[in-house]
């Protein structure tokens, strides 16, 4: 089977073309203010317009209350909630179950974290996969850093493997992990939020090369 791919952190319209023609399976909105790609509740609504059917919209939320989630759900239609904050199994869960979403978590790969344990909490809460981030004392995902693959686990849920991806590294990223997934933001960018059609491309190359050596 082919390892999906997200490009995330999308602001412009165009991008969205870039993403769907280079064959990627969702497109990751972030509502995490301080971060350089976030965008509000009706930018997400128009990029949203652009996506065609059977590409996925994944919104990414850091520690937000289902209030808030709510409010942005009700103009922007997303269709998988990415929870990547300091949120427990029940909180996720809940807020998920109150809306009627599919979701998951991201974890990073903090050291001395038992990661199968982590990983089995939230999947035991219903979570469709786990993300697996590197890990940064203040950053909530776009390090630009990448983990240890050789640590990445083999458990029954899909896994998605993100932090310092990019066009050179990803087939030997998909190879050394299996993962099901993959999320670059960052590594397909000419600038902070601006995506890069050619780095698209490539890096989706990259993950068909090591889907099929797998």
């Amino acid at each position: 089977m082919r390892t999906r791919a997200k490009i995330c952190g999308i602001t412009r319209r165009e991008d969205i073309q870039s993403v769907v023609n280079a064959g990627a399976d969702a497109i990751g909105l972030v509502f995490y203010p301080p971060s350089p790609r976030a965008v509000t509740a009706e930018q997400a609504a128009e990029l949203i317009q652009a996506v065609p059917p059977y590409v996925q919209t994944v919104g990414l939320f850091v520690n937000h209350a289902l209030e808030e989630i709510q409010q942005i759900l009700k103009t922007a239609k997303i269709d998988i909630l990415q929870f990547h904050g300091d949120e427990t199994p029940e909180q996720c869960q809940t807020i998920a179950t109150m809306l009627g979403r599919r979701w998951y978590k991201a974890i990073q790969m903090k050291p001395d974290l038992d990661v199968a344990t982590e990983i089995t909490r939230f999947a035991s809460a219903g979570a469709s996969a786990v993300l697996l981030d590197a890990w940064h004392p203040e950053l909530k995902g776009g390090t630009g850093h990448s983990f240890d693959w050789t640590t990445f686990p083999k458990l029954n849920i899909p896994l998605i493997l993100a932090g310092g991806l990019n066009p050179d590294n990803i087939e030997q990223a998909i190879l050394t992990t299996q993962a099901y997934a993959v999320d670059v933001s960052g590594g397909v960018e000419s600038a902070k939020g601006i995506k890069d059609q050619q780095l698209i491309e490539r890096f989706m190359q990259g993950v068909l090369r090591g889907s099929a050596n797998c």
